[in-house]
């Protein structure tokens, strides 16, 4: 009997995991439906776009970070908590050939080397910290679950310290792409008239990659919550603040990256850092000449339109890990909209090839974007009505329904559905409540 195609996942986010329920949906010959295995170093799926509803006490944790065993019990897919050691691809000389024994084999930290046929590379991103001196030592990321929760941990912690004072809380956040922008409206939110919240970027405007009714939204939000935007400036420099150095614990040093600004000097108690990221592409093994695997300068995978690796056509790299380009020539962001999307063409090419059908070229389809600003807030750009943005609650509303209908799997979507709805009609209640209560009072 042949044995069934091994398929080996690395990575469990948008791209990964996607692809892994993809080819769980899909219907196979009953001697070629794959083994397929998906390796991530966290027990944990994290939804990335709703993190900042953690900051605000808006989502649970379960919600928007549920465990792959559970996602994945009702399926055939095996799961191994583990990291990616070394990559021993052995397809680079075999062209297109079905009749290969093995299409490489993965070593991981705990040991395990793992055969596979066909291999999808999904490992996403980390921070980049060391583009400042001091930003990896004194600043926190805002890109993970632990991220998170540490900002989570280390608010509350300053909440209390500073409860009952006459000082404020200051939080600065580097960066105001969407992540900062998002991050500094949360957070400002959150602490009101209990703390300062600024935000720096090198360019002149917020978002620049947004459609302009997003940034126009967004700048409406943070000038509503008295967010201080430092535009023009770079951070050169975060260091502890000496004792005769005022409020803060730390200090920013920013210089002007344009010409008629003069250089700021900026206290905080608190740096969440939201600038330059880093691709995770696994090393190959040492027999292995590096050009057999074709790494761009920023760390990425270059593939053909179909989503394969260039010169291995056992290997696909999807969302972070993988350097695409649009037809206009222009690479595709690193986004959850691409991520997902790539997985789904992911998914199909794999049963195509596997049984010997043609791959289809991945064409990203643009749907809009989209950011929250708040418990109330945010703002969607949808890409089907030009010029249309949805704000404030009713931007809130549809941004919860879009990410709820992309949820993993039907069941995680039931459960998060029911809570939500408890949720709204809890805080709709107590919302009535209040209002009949001050009404009687005042009259």
């Amino acid at each position: 009997m042949l044995q069934k195609p091994r398929i080996c996942i690395l990575g469990g986010g948008f791209g990964g995991l996607y692809t892994a329920l993809r080819l769980e949906s899909l219907v196979w010959p009953d001697d070629k439906k794959p083994q397929v295995l998906l390796v991530d170093q966290s027990d944990r799926f994290v939804f990335k776009p709703m993190l900042y509803e953690l900051l605000s006490g808006e989502v649970d944790e379960w919600e928007i970070a549920p465990r792959f065993l559970d996602l994945l019990a009702n399926t055939s897919v095996q799961f191994f908590q583990d990291r990616v050691k070394l990559l021993h691809p052995l397809d680079h000389s075999m062209g297109k050939s079905p009749t290969i024994s093995c299409g490489g084999r993965v070593q991981l930290d705990s040991g395990r080397l793992v055969e596979y046929d066909w291999l999808v590379l999904s490992l996403g991103a980390e921070p980049k910290l060391d583009l400042v001196p001091g930003a990896a030592e004194f600043s926190l990321p805002f890109s993970t679950l632990e991220d998170a929760l540490k900002v989570d941990s280390r608010l509350k912690a300053l909440e209390r310290e500073k409860f009952g004072k006459d000082s404020l809380i200051r939080v600065v956040v580097v960066g105001c792409g969407y992540a900062g922008v998002e991050l500094a409206a949360t957070v400002a939110e959150r602490l009101q008239d209990k703390g300062i919240v600024q935000a720096i970027n090198a360019e002149s405007i917020i978002c620049p990659s947004a459609p302009p009714g997003n940034r126009e939204a967004a700048l409406k939000v943070l000038s509503s919550r008295n967010v201080q935007l430092f535009l023009g400036y770079f951070v050169s420099c975060i260091r502890k603040a000496e004792k005769s150095e005022a409020h803060g614990e730390l200090i920013l040093e920013l210089r002007p990256a344009e010409r008629g600004l003069e250089s700021q000097i900026l206290e905080a108690d608190l740096v969440l850092w939201t600038v330059g990221s880093k691709p995770l592409v696994p090393p190959l093994d040492s027999c292995n000449r590096p050009l057999m695997f074709p790494i761009t300068g920023r760390g990425q995978a270059e593939t053909d339109e179909t989503l394969r690796v260039k010169g291995h056509p056992r290997i696909f790299a999807i969302g972070d890990s993988a350097a695409l380009r649009d037809s206009s020539g222009k690479l595709l962001p690193a986004t959850a909209q691409v991520a997902f999307q790539q997985a789904d063409f992911t998914g199909w090419n794999l049963w195509a090839a596997i049984n010997d059908r043609p791959l289809l070229p991945f064409r990203f389809q643009n749907l809009g974007e989209m950011m929250t600003l708040g418990r109330s807030d945010a703002a969607i750009s949808p890409s089907f009505i030009d010029g249309l943005t949805l704000e404030g609650p009713i931007g809130h509303t549809a941004r919860k329904i879009a990410y709820l209908i992309r949820l993993p799997t039907d069941e995680h979507r039931v459960k998060v559905g029911i809570s939500w709805l408890t949720k709204s009609a809890i805080d709709t209640i107590a919302t009535f409540q209040s209002t009949l209560s001050n009404a009687i009072s005042g009259s």
